[in-house]
């Protein structure tokens, strides 16, 4: 018997433009898509396509002109710049391409940073920490600094961060764009396993076929619009 999976994130109708000076330039078009919890989904677009755009916005970076957007159940452009910031901080995790690590603190304190201004207390915080760098397999790095890792470890150390508040999803923006073939394939099969074994909703932005092989769900975009709009918009042959 299937089971269908709740709906994480409800996408109605957006729309973004951006201005350049008097200028309108157009980003996204009428996108309307559904992801489901635990998907491993993946955004392909040639570079302008808006997919980095529409990642912003489902991870509340950034806000549409038009149109709805729920994650969790949440609608995301109903709350305040100061609500907004609350919800990121408890309900998405980051991943991006150069990893974002401060490099004066450790694999350790860099993870740790999103639970600061938590109500955890230090105990609980070391606990999560450690749990999600057992995850990553980094326990044996946990009090190296980024200089002392290797381009796949800080990545992996990035995902435990990402992990660390066990948000509702994790938007990953081009994670293996600055990694070697071997190192982005471990990364992408962890991240696979994130979905399938922890049940976790990804979304990634990537311009790598190889990488895209890896999520369960490649949606593309060209032009600002989703590939299966554009097929619906061109009349069957007679």
């Amino acid at each position: 018997m299937s089971t269908t999976r709740p709906i994480i994130v409800d996408i109605r109708n957006i729309t973004k433009s951006y201005r350049r000076g008097n200028q309108v330039i157009p980003v996204l078009e009428d996108i309307s898509l559904t992801i489901a919890a635990s998907e491993f989904l993946a955004l392909m677009g040639p570079s302008g396509s808006g997919k980095s755009t529409l990642l912003n916005l489902i991870a509340g970076l950034d806000r549409a002109d038009s149109g709805t957007i729920r994650v969790g159940g949440v609608d995301i452009a109903a709350l305040s710049e100061t609500q907004l910031a609350a919800w990121r901080a408890a309900h998405v995790g980051f991943i991006f391409q150069f990893y974002n690590l401060i490099p004066v603190l450790t694999a350790f304190e860099n993870v740790e940073l999103p639970l600061i201004l938590t109500d955890l207390s230090r105990r609980e915080r070391r606990e999560h920490v450690r749990t999600v760098l057992g995850l990553v397999n980094l326990q044996d790095r946990m009090d190296h600094y980024p200089r002392q890792l290797s381009g796949g470890q800080q990545q992996r150390v990035a995902i435990a961060r990402a992990l660390v508040t066990d948000p509702t999803i994790v938007v990953a923006d081009e994670p293996t764009g600055d990694l070697d073939r071997a190192a982005a394939e471990d990364v992408l099969v962890f991240m696979e396993r994130l979905s399938r074994e922890l049940g976790k909703t990804i979304i990634m932005v990537t311009h790598d076929p190889r990488a895209a092989r890896r999520a369960a769900t490649v949606k593309h975009l060209d032009k600002g619009v989703l590939a299966n709009a554009l097929e619906a918009a061109v009349p069957e042959r007679v």
